[in-house]
């Protein structure tokens, strides 16, 4: 015993904090690892179950709404879900029919644009002749002849994974209706995993995650309705072809922080360029510039709030981490987590939430109490349940003095 603490005495300090801390590295690392690779293997499920809960907490809302309304809670369930559809339909059928509307024009335009372009090789600083212009031509022909088989071979491949995305929204459907008909139960059961002791604090952390969550997506939603309306007023202001579509690509690309803001900007900046010109394509791209100023000092700080308080540096790395895990579901699905993740894990630290019921955790507050402080509101976006709010405040007291009791 005396060699082995001679032994560890003879290894200075810092080399036995820094191999302490390596082995645990080492052990995390691994974990991480397998734990990659058990969802790896099973994306084509964690990715629908991931999306699924997404939808939730945007429509789950709803359903409660209903169900505050004396609605049957399977109809409620029923008529957001239909609702939700409909609403989608609507959008892709609006979308595809002014995507066909507009190929025509689009069509004539890139004609000229191509003429124009072809004008200036001929008579401007490269002085190309037209056989050399008709030769390029040609050889891009003859690579798409030559490809016919790679290209055919794709084609079936794609037909493969539209057999594989139809599976998989059917069973994005499947979960989202158990989730918004029965997202307690499912929750209390996962809660039955956590030891008893821990129990309650987890179930606030939870709690917290599943607000942060919710905030989110509502905000992002709102500020994906903004950047499509304002870009897409842009577009039809100059004359831009396939105004809708490109609106709609813009909403779309919006959901990925910052990544997709600037990538479906640049496509309409480029539809732009072919189609009109460059002095529309500049205009278009002031017009980009300044709605994503809006939307980065404005929309985002007053929306999320205090709902997700993630660094921008911490976002984009997220982002990256997601794109090269997981490509562009990678990028959709890691901001989510990381907001859900930082809500819960800030929660557990919180001396404060330790004397939160969890029953007064609601949507409308993602945020850890500070020292003192209770949540006590409903989240009741009608304002009309102040009777409710003074129960739930007096619950929560009622649950801080128990635990002051037993401390």
């Amino acid at each position: 015993m005396a060699d082995d603490v001679s032994a560890r005495q003879d290894v200075p300090r810092p080399l036995r904090l820094a191999a302490a801390y390596a082995w645990r590295l080492v052990v995390i690392a691994a974990a991480l690892y397998v734990v990659g690779t058990v969802v790896g293997y099973l994306g084509s499920v964690v990715v629908p179950v991931a999306i699924a809960l997404l939808l939730a907490a945007l429509l789950t809302p709803a359903v409660g709404f209903l169900a505050r309304r004396r609605f049957p809670r399977g109809l409620s369930v029923a008529l957001v879900l239909l609702a939700g559809l409909a609403v989608v339909a609507a959008l892709l059928t609006f979308v595809v029919q002014a995507f066909v509307a507009g190929l025509p024009a689009l069509r004539d335009q890139l004609g000229r644009s191509v003429g124009t372009i072809s004008d200036w090789l001929t008579n401007g600083p490269l002085h190309l002749s037209e056989d050399q212009i008709r030769q390029f031509s040609g050889r891009i022909v003859q690579a798409l002849t030559d490809n016919q088989g790679e290209v055919t071979t794709g084609a079936i491949t794609t037909a493969t994974t539209i057999g594989e995305v139809l599976a998989q929204m059917l069973l994005v459907l499947f979960v989202l209706i158990f989730l918004m008909y029965d997202g307690a139960g499912i929750w209390n059961f996962l809660l039955g995993a956590v030891p008893h002791r821990s129990r309650q604090r987890v179930d606030v952390a939870g709690r917290r995650g599943l607000a942060a969550l919710v905030s989110y997506v509502r905000a992002t939603v709102a500020v994906a309705t903004v950047d499509a309306v304002g870009i897409g007023i842009g577009l039809w202001a100059v004359g831009v072809p396939l105004v809708i579509p490109l609106a709609t690509l813009v909403f779309l690309g919006a959901f990925i922080p910052i990544i997709g803001a600037v990538v479906a900007g640049g496509a309409a900046v480029l539809v732009a360029l072919v189609a009109n010109g460059p002095v529309p394509a500049l205009i278009v791209l002031g017009v980009v510039i300044l709605v994503q100023q809006l939307e980065g000092h404005v929309l985002q700080p007053f929306l999320l709030g205090r709902a997700v308080k993630l660094h921008p540096v911490a976002v984009v790395l997220a982002i990256a981490a997601g794109v090269v895990a997981a490509g562009i579901v990678g990028a959709l699905l890691a901001v989510p987590l990381l907001a859900v993740l930082n809500s819960g894990i800030r929660s557990l630290r919180s001396p404060a939430d330790e004397a939160i019921d969890p029953q007064d955790v609601h949507s409308s507050q993602p945020e850890v109490a500070e020292p003192g402080q209770t949540d006590n509101q409903d989240g009741d976006e009608d304002g009309d349940q102040d009777d409710q709010d003074s129960q739930d405040g007096s619950r929560s007291r009622e649950s801080q003095d128990r635990t002051n009791l037993t401390a």
